[in-house]
């Protein structure tokens, strides 16, 4: 389930950064250099390239660009990402930069490649990460390396850039409250339901202002990393929030209702009948609770009347509640449903 869920973020990523105009706002946002003020998406160029060396089988590099700066090109190498810390990463990096290398030459001309002028062109290394515990992977090449203080310049070296996104602080992402931002901010839940569910309410308003595009782009990742791992009918419920509901609060509070209709069903399969009763009274207490607190987001408070009949409904008329909550137009609609 692990391995599933981190597959589903690293094709979720892929896909977002392999828009050009996203990979820049990536850039702009979380690397802070001088240079990075020159790109925009017009200077920027997907390579179509995979490079899978012998040595690290199934680990192949996501996204290569090449940008123009300064009339210069130089290519950004983004490598796939990463949820644990991976010590050999300099050493890996190194492979790819130099297959890149090999790949520039030989689209190159030969005469052109044996001028004295001739240069290769610069690539920056770029690692992101998304892992718990903090990236203590050496962040230069030479620091692999035994005793390369004795030798000094004469060692090989360079640093690549790590874009930690659970190191970033939740303000500093709402406060960017761009595309690339929000969703490091959703990435950084510990689960996928409360504290998923937690960081969508309140990242909402943010999300709601982002463009029609970029807003279907991140509830497509949401939707893959939700919906991956689980059985075909949450997987369904899932996608059919998306077809339907419009608003980002809508789909934030229908995400809710059906993992808490997930819980109750997965924990009522696999109970034996001696044990269900009392586990489906708390589970049915829960969908009262959520039942509840939705109502009151949408009316304000409410009467206590209105909450003791709603706590005493059975499960399927808290669902119907729950599934039918955006119908209601007043408390007054609601309560002669009550006393049906």
């Amino acid at each position: 389930m692990k391995k599933e869920l981190h597959n589903a973020h690293d094709k979720g990523y892929k896909y977002i950064l392999s828009i050009k105009r996203l990979f820049v706002q990536l850039l702009k946002s979380f690397v802070k250099q001088g240079w990075v003020d020159k790109i925009e998406p017009d200077d920027v160029e997907l390579v179509d390239k995979s490079f899978i060396l012998p040595d690290f089988k199934n680990k192949e590099a996501d996204l290569v660009y090449k940008v123009k700066i300064d009339d210069a090109n130089v290519y950004f190498y983004l490598i796939e990402l990463q949820s644990s810390v991976d010590y050999q990463m300099p050493y890996r990096l190194l492979l790819y930069m130099v297959e890149i290398w090999r790949n520039v030459l030989k689209e190159t001309d030969k005469k052109e490649a044996r001028r004295k002028d001739f240069r290769l062109p610069v690539i920056i290394p770029c690692v992101l990460y998304n892992g718990s515990n903090n990236w203590t992977a050496k962040k230069s090449f030479k620091e692999t390396l035994f005793k390369f203080e004795q030798f000094g310049e004469f060692v090989l070296d360079f640093k690549y850039i790590l874009i930690d996104i659970r190191r970033y602080k939740d303000e500093e992402l709402l406060e960017l409250a761009n595309l690339i931002a929000t969703i490091f901010f959703i990435d950084k839940t510990k689960d996928k339901s409360i504290d998923l569910l937690n960081r969508l309410r309140e990242v909402a308003e943010k999300m709601q202002n982002l463009s029609s595009e970029d807003l279907n782009i991140m509830w497509n990742w949401i939707k893959n990393i939700v919906a991956r791992g689980s059985n075909a009918k949450f997987e369904k419920d899932i996608d059919d929030i998306f077809q339907k509901e419009g608003k980002v609060e809508n789909m934030v509070y229908a995400i809710e209702r059906v993992i808490e209709k997930e819980k109750l069903e997965a924990k009522m399969e696999g109970k034996l009948e001696g044990e269900i009763e009392g586990e489906i009274k708390g589970e049915i207490k829960g969908i009262a609770k959520t039942a509840i607190r939705l109502l009151t987001k949408k009316f304000g408070d409410l009467p206590e009347d209105i909450r003791a009949k709603i706590i005493e409904l059975d499960e399927d008329a808290l669902n119907t509640i729950i599934d039918e909550i955006f119908d209601y137009e007043s408390l007054e609609e609601l309560n002669e449903l009550l006393v049906q």
